[in-house]
């Protein structure tokens, strides 16, 4: 899976490579947020905010455990 974001009058969707590596020291708030397969060829969460998208992605990565 892959966490991408974009400014919300952005075009372009950046990955997430981390905290260290963000670009904007700006709020979170201030972007659009989604989660991708690994291969970018499916959303698996629609654009939203950091949090729904965070939830979603423990989701996933409990299930994949368990």
């Amino acid at each position: 899976m892959v966490l991408q974001y974009k400014l919300k009058k952005g075009e372009r969707w950046i990955d997430y490579k981390g905290k260290e590596k963000f670009k904007n020291k700006d709020k979170v708030s201030d972007y659009d947020w989604r989660l991708v397969n690994q291969d970018k060829t499916k959303v698996l969460v629609k654009p939203t905010n950091y949090t729904k998208v965070m939830k979603r992605f423990r989701q996933i990565e409990w299930f994949k455990r368990h």
